[in-house]
């Protein structure tokens, strides 16, 4: 499959096995905690099937002009992904349009490093925002600055260009291929305070972690507990005493 854009030839080719992929060092130790919470949400809501992938710091790739090009972003979902062969198979790379969907969203979350987030440079190697715009089309670009907790969420207009969309009411985003919110929560986890990237679903229900499952039946069962002590007691004050 073949498009050109701006007199650059796109193609859709399997990663050569012999490409070395880069192997360096994410710039700081809140990437993988943000891209982890996202998807842990996503797989204890049952939102995750084995025909998706999400991926963290993982390759898109795409032939630019004859030329591999791999991007990594800090987290990207894709909703409908060809079986590997043989089946569940590790991936090293994913290129759109030959193994699946293109992705839905993509995520960078921004580092003290001078990164290459809002970067249109065209020419070989294209920058991430050009990459994400124009070749791979990503209906959806989110940039994240964990520090101060802003968040720019992108979308494609009709003209392919990214345009920042506006949050609703409760300051969230709506991300119509996962028929989910998007938007930012503070608070603590594993052992890092502050701002998060959090799923809400259409009724402002958010989409919970592990731990917050876990306190969340237990506060269930204390009630519980509490209700019944209460009932018993009721039960012995009008004379009855109440089958253990």
């Amino acid at each position: 499959m073949t498009v050109s854009t701006e007199k650059l030839k796109i193609t859709w080719e399997k990663l050569p096995d012999d490409f070395i992929l880069d192997d360096e060092p994410v710039d700081n130790i809140n990437q993988p905690l943000l891209a982890a919470a996202l998807t842990e949400a996503l797989e204890l809501a049952r939102r995750l099937q084995p025909s998706m992938l999400v991926g963290t710091n993982f390759g898109l790739c795409a032939t630019v002009d004859g030329k591999p090009v791999v991007k990594a972003p800090d987290w990207f979902y894709v909703r409908s992904v060809l079986p590997t062969n043989p089946p569940h198979q590790n991936r090293r790379s994913y290129t759109p349009n030959l193994e699946g969907e293109i992705p839905a969203i993509v995520m960078e979350f921004l580092s003290e490093t001078e990164g290459s987030e809002y970067s249109i440079k065209s020419k070989y190697p294209p920058g991430k925002w050009f990459y994400y715009e124009r070749i791979l089309q990503v209906p959806n670009y989110v940039i994240f600055e964990p520090d101060a907790g802003w968040l720019e969420f992108y979308q494609l207009d009709g003209a392919g260009r990214y345009q920042l969309q506006q949050p609703d009411g409760n300051n969230r985003y709506w991300v119509s291929q996962l028929g989910l919110f998007l938007g930012v929560w503070q608070g603590s986890k594993a052992n890092r305070t502050g701002f998060w990237l959090r799923w809400w679903d259409e009724t402002g229900q958010m989409l919970l972690w592990g731990t917050e499952l876990v306190e969340q039946e237990q506060q269930r069962t204390e009630q519980e507990r509490l209700r019944a002590e209460r009932l018993a007691a009721q039960l012995r004050a009008a004379g009855i005493e109440p089958e253990v």
